[in-house]
């Protein structure tokens, strides 16, 4: 098993962490700032609650949130240079942190150099009225729109997002080359940003090909929907996000209704039986999960089941603060989401303290049973309210125990069983947040 799979995540927008501007309006807003510097600052907090990997979301040049990139070998100025992000590489090996960088490599934006390149030659092929249409050597696919304007393939019916035409050689040249290069420059893990909506038959090419040159490089790919297991085999990606589980998380809290957790975990413990799914409660394209269930009783109880089952967990910036955010539809919805820290962690308010302290300890409780990475978990008792669950290792030589009720106040205790295959065992953590 991968290194990689075994690590906690802290996931970061950098952007809005760093306090970037996300839609420059000028010059003087796009100008060089090392604000990447700002997260060496935090790269002890963020040890200090358990994780050991910092994911980063899109660190290159763009025109404005970063999912919309121009130049894939620079640094985004807003951000930094390249000067910046070897200060922040090294800053996170001296203290054992891996590095995931966010690989966006289904969509561009449209200052993207080839992009505005192959649209010019488009224009003008439909301006001397020859015929404008897919070819498998070009970079992005055009064709002629109803009305007879020149369109082309999109992410989602963006038009600030070009779609890659994944069937052309240069793409597959590039994007192995892009992960190639920043590995070598010390990066250790790639997400794959709507991996899904890629051909698997594309990331089928290009992983094997940087495996080739990264020979432990790992590759997490952004599932929101459709087949996990069928989609992991044919990509050869490593792990997928696991967003059955976060609905079933906080829904199932927030409805009192364990029985939707438990079918969840079923397809949980099946896919953990041919992959290990990444696992989260909170990420940069959802409504917080503290806004998701408000009640801070049971907001504890969704950390103990990420914690305790199965799988490759990421802690969202923010979410170990139990900070709050409602994202919405269109331009800035997920500004809410995405925001700014301050310079250190002593300049955070205490407000949230509760969740990071819980969060180092539960990630503590797992960091010394490496074996809860593959794990499996089992009902014991199952009502609507209360449910216990054993999490037992694949050899069956070690395991917990969960049991989470939510009636009067909303509590959990995990329990070490040890090799004994009844009982409750040895306490470990009782979790009962009174809310203030």
């Amino acid at each position: 098993m991968n290194d990689m799979s075994r690590r906690i995540w802290w996931q970061v927008y950098p952007l809005g962490f760093c306090g970037a501007p996300v839609r420059p309006q000028s010059d003087d807003e796009r100008r060089m700032v090392p604000r990447l510097d700002r997260l060496i600052n935090w790269l002890d907090y963020m040890k200090g609650m358990g994780c050991d990997g910092l994911l980063l979301g899109p660190i290159f040049d763009s025109d404005t949130h970063g999912y919309d990139t121009t130049d894939f070998y620079k640094i985004d100025s807003r951000l930094g240079d390249d000067e910046t992000f070897d200060r922040l590489v090294a800053a996170c090996h001296e203290r054992d942190i891996a590095l995931m960088l966010d690989g966006v490599f289904n969509h561009v934006g449209r200052d993207f150099p080839e992009f505005q390149c192959e649209l010019g030659q488009a224009q003008s092929e439909l301006n001397d009225g020859k015929p404008v249409g897919h070819n498998d050597e070009d970079m992005f696919s055009f064709f002629k729109a109803e009305d007879g304007t020149l369109d082309y393939a999109k992410f989602e019916g963006h038009a600030i997002l070009p779609a890659f035409n994944h069937d052309a050689p240069g793409v597959a040249d590039l994007v192995t080359d892009v992960m190639v290069h920043w590995m070598r420059r010390g990066v250790d893990a790639w997400r794959l940003d709507a991996a899904t909506t890629v051909p698997t038959t594309f990331w089928a090419k290009v992983l094997p090909r940087v495996r080739g040159e990264i020979s432990d490089a790992w590759f997490m790919g952004e599932a929101i929907h459709g087949d996990y297991p069928q989609f992991v085999h044919d990509s050869t990606i490593d792990t997928v996000t696991q967003y059955e589980l976060w609905k079933a998380i906080w829904s199932s809290l927030k409805d009192g209704n364990f029985f939707e957790l438990d079918w969840c975990l079923k397809r949980h413990d099946a896919f953990l039986e041919t992959f290990t799914p990444q696992t989260f409660i909170g990420n940069h394209d959802v409504t917080r999960i503290a806004s998701q269930i408000e009640d801070e009783e049971k907001l504890a109880l969704a950390n103990v089941i990420l914690f305790t089952v199965g799988g490759t967990p990421s802690v969202y910036y923010g979410d170990e603060r139990a900070w709050k955010g409602d994202k919405t539809e269109g331009v800035g919805g997920d500004d809410i989401v995405r925001p700014q820290y301050p310079q250190r962690p002593e300049d955070l308010a205490e407000d949230g303290a509760w969740m990071y302290r819980l969060t180092g300890e539960l990630a503590a409780i797992r960091s010394a049973r490496p074996w809860m990475t593959d794990a499996t978990s089992e009902p014991v008792l199952l009502e609507n309210r209360h449910y216990i669950y054993d999490v037992t290792a694949r050899d069956g030589s070690a395991g917990i125990r969960v049991d989470m009720d939510l009636d009067k106040t909303p509590h959990a205790d995990i329990y070490d069983k040890g090799n004994a295959s009844t009982g409750t065992g040895k306490l470990l953590l009782h979790v009962e947040h009174h809310a203030a």
